[in-house]
């Protein structure tokens, strides 16, 4: 069965594969071309199986597809997240805004502070010290009217990190459930995807997550769709994402988190396994994609 391998950048989307009877073939085109078809990756499996002679059926032809892909990275630099809700502790609304407060240009009189990825932050009444103890129970019915709120507006991504949460999250599933229960549709908690002891560091990624996780899973779910497969066929063709530490993960768990430097890891693990079959072990990788239009 073919095995498919495919690099999808911003500009180009770079495939290659292996044949049934094991020679490779590869294939480029422009990520975007809506004149042509609607998603490169899925337009040049086509064109592989088709030249070949084969028919389209991914599920007859293809053992997997494993991708490497800057959507998320696009998406981050480009700032086209999901319209998001950040939930913290009482005082803590603008953590991530202050940040650690580092000056890599320390006498630049105008500073410019990155666009915040958030389009809204609800401080919640509630405080856990670092040994667990409850200082000020989670008010819910509070919590619950700035949720719902948010949602009227619109907004359908939440991430959630409460002080001390990475160790105490009982503050953390309650503030999930409630949001579950209005109806948001992406529910990023700390202790689940960032268990770090620093706020700002488990709030920044836990925000990229909420952000960038919808985007994610509705490239997930056209790829699949375009290409008849199905979750419930276990035999059928697996479809797989590079992370950004260079392993790959199931289609089904590919998050935010996990997708910022997707596209880029991919050169690395290859110029690190191409030099160790050549024996180098001193070695300098360059990388570059094509410039986008911002």
């Amino acid at each position: 069965m073919w095995q498919i391998w495919i690099d999808r950048g911003g500009t180009f989307t770079d495939i290659v594969a292996k044949r049934p009877d094991g020679s490779l073939v590869s294939h480029k085109l422009l990520s975007e071309n809506p004149e042509r078809y609607k998603d490169a990756a899925v337009q040049g499996i086509r064109d592989l199986l088709t030249r070949d002679g084969f028919d389209t059926d991914v599920a007859r032809h293809i053992k997997n597809i494993k991708m490497g892909t800057t959507v998320a990275t696009n998406a981050l630099l480009e700032r086209k997240g999901d319209r998001t809700l950040y939930v913290t502790t009482r005082g803590f609304g603008d953590a991530l805004r202050i940040g650690y407060q580092s000056r890599p240009r320390i006498f630049d009189l105008n500073i410019k502070l990155p666009e915040l990825l958030y389009e809204e932050a609800v401080e919640a009444d509630e405080r856990v010290d670092a040994n667990g103890t409850v200082l000020v129970p989670l008010d819910t019915i509070n919590l619950r009217n700035n949720m719902q709120a948010a949602y009227d507006k619109g907004i359908r991504g939440i991430a959630i990190a409460f002080m001390h949460g990475y160790k105490f999250p009982d503050h953390d599933r309650q503030a999930a459930k409630i949001a579950q229960e209005i109806g948001f549709t992406q529910i990023s908690t700390s202790h689940e995807i960032s268990p770090l002891i620093k706020l700002v560091a488990r709030g920044d990624t836990t925000m990229v997550d909420a952000y960038l996780s919808p985007i994610l899973k509705r490239y997930v779910n056209q790829v699949k769709d375009e290409l008849g497969m199905s979750d419930d066929n276990a035999d059928g063709p697996r479809l797989m994402f590079m992370q950004p530490n260079g392993g790959l993960t199931d289609a089904r768990r590919f998050r935010g988190k996990d997708a910022i430097l997707s596209g880029p890891a991919g050169g690395v693990v290859g110029m690190t396994r191409t030099a160790a079959m050549s024996g180098l072990t001193k070695l300098i990788g360059f990388d570059m994609g094509a410039p986008r239009r911002m």
